[in-house]
């Protein structure tokens, strides 16, 4: 639709016939306040001028460049290769037209089924979708998914999960009537007894996130062996950090039904909380039942290889009551960059760096655990996260690290009121060893009491 300009007799009559003098009273209802909130900028500035006045301003916030982070919990400071930006920014790819044109979009296609190829091998499951907006609602469709396949109402989710990722869910489960049941946990991990006690005929799936939101690793074949008593019941298993997949078996061995995640671990910054990625992967029977999008990989009338949209289920493309999802899109441009990530370290580059993040976890972990007033909260395997317990309290030891530039890690008090002095710590390869004995000397030269 092309723009014409209103002549001012045009103008004129659009006035009268909506009662009004001129266009601005069409924002009288705004408050004066909001309309014109008054900030104090000098005027006519040129773009310079306007440029250096922001880099002041700027300058007034602390760099998070300037301190050292051991913060986790579902978003992960890891190194990003110069080749995933250097591809990411390629215009072709950053600002690509959606992948419905096959003939025009090969590119894209190709890399999206290069992700769900990557998602296989990771995770063991048989196919994957395109991507999803974020771990958390990959991980709500994911029970909704479970609904649609053996329409139980009732699901069972352990308390270990993130507790963002719980409120998700139960956001996502309140509008359909469906009843999230929360599983108890015993020294960091779900409480075998109590699941078992839960877990009915009439439970659709129950949901564990391994490594969970404390880092521990859960025990997976037993909770498949309660989960497979029951005939329909479905297996989901969350995964937020992969990057531990670099050195166990996938889940898929571990009997999961569906397996969702966050990317974000590989080749997307922290970037203040998004846009991450969501991945999904599922059974080849549960196909039909998948949101989003799936790609598909066959050959065109001259033998080429040729990639198209194979699956597309949801309400634009199919009637709404055969609807999978309201997901209207996936996050291409972080899926590329998790490709590109993966295809550059290769299968050794992620072992070695999964092995380095676990190996300087555990160091730290072993130098704080032998502090008289700090001790690990849970005795149980973990990855590269776990939970320290101080006495002094959570808000002054993350302080006394603030000031000597050390983002601690993050208070569980407000999601586990039970966790009271509790810090869940996190360690990449992000945090070479020096850093960490600086972070241990700290801790080291508190007192008790103080």
């Amino acid at each position: 639709m092309t723009y014409s300009l209103r002549t001012t007799k045009e103008q004129e009559e659009i006035y009268k016939e909506l009662g009004i003098s001129d266009y601005n009273e069409l924002f009288d209802a705004i408050p004066k306040e909001v309309f014109d909130p008054g900030i104090d900028l000098d005027a006519s500035l040129s773009e310079k001028e306007i440029k250096e006045k922001l880099i002041d301003i700027g300058l007034k916030n602390k760099r998070i460049s300037d301190f050292i982070s051991f913060i986790g919990g579902g978003a992960y400071y890891h190194y990003v290769p110069s080749l995933v930006k250097a591809i990411t920014g390629i215009s072709s790819f950053y600002t690509a037209y959606t992948p419905y044109q096959a003939e025009i979009s090969q590119g894209t296609l190709q890399y999206i089924f290069d992700f769900q190829s990557l998602i296989c091998r990771l995770t063991g499951m048989e196919v994957a979708n395109a991507s999803m907006y974020d771990g958390a609602s990959a991980l709500a469709e994911a029970i909704l998914m479970a609904n649609r396949i053996n329409g139980k109402k009732e699901f069972i989710i352990s308390k270990t999960i993130h507790p963002e990722y719980m409120e998700t869910c139960k956001t996502y489960l309140s509008g359909r009537g469906l009843k999230v049941v929360e599983s108890d946990y015993d020294n960091g991990i779900t409480d075998l007894d109590k699941l078992k006690n839960l877990v009915n005929n009439e439970t659709g799936a129950v949901v564990i996130q391994n490594p969970n939101f404390f880092g521990c690793f859960e025990e997976l074949n037993e909770i498949n062996d309660i989960v497979k008593k029951y005939p329909g019941c479905l297996y989901i298993i969350s995964i937020v950090n992969p990057m531990y997949l670099g050195l166990c078996v996938p889940p898929a061995v571990n009997g999961a039904d569906i397996v969702t995640g966050e990317g974000q671990s590989f080749g997307n910054p922290v970037a203040f909380g998004g846009p991450y990625l969501g991945f999904f992967a599922t059974k080849q029977k549960f196909i039909r039942q998948v949101p989003g999008r799936i790609v598909g990989k066959t050959k065109d009338i001259k033998g080429n290889d040729a990639y198209v949209l194979t699956f597309q289920t949801r309400e634009q493309h199919i009637r709404k009551n055969k609807a999978t999802s309201n997901i209207c899109s996936n996050h291409s441009l972080n899926a590329l960059a998790f490709v590109v990530y993966l295809s550059s370290v290769g299968e050794k580059g992620l072992r070695k760096t999964a092995n380095i993040c676990m190996q300087r976890a555990h160091y730290l972990c072993e130098k704080i655990n032998s502090l008289n007033n700090f001790k690990l909260k849970f005795r149980h395997r973990f990855f590269n996260e776990f939970v320290i317990q101080t006495n002094m309290g959570t808000e002054k030891f993350q302080n006394i690290l603030h000031d000597n530039k050390i983002l601690g890690g993050i208070s569980l008090e407000k999601h586990f009121p039970e966790l009271k002095g509790c810090i869940l710590t996190t360690v990449t390869e992000m945090n070479p060893v020096k850093d960490i004995n600086r972070y241990f000397n700290i801790l080291n030269t508190i007192s008790d009491g103080d």
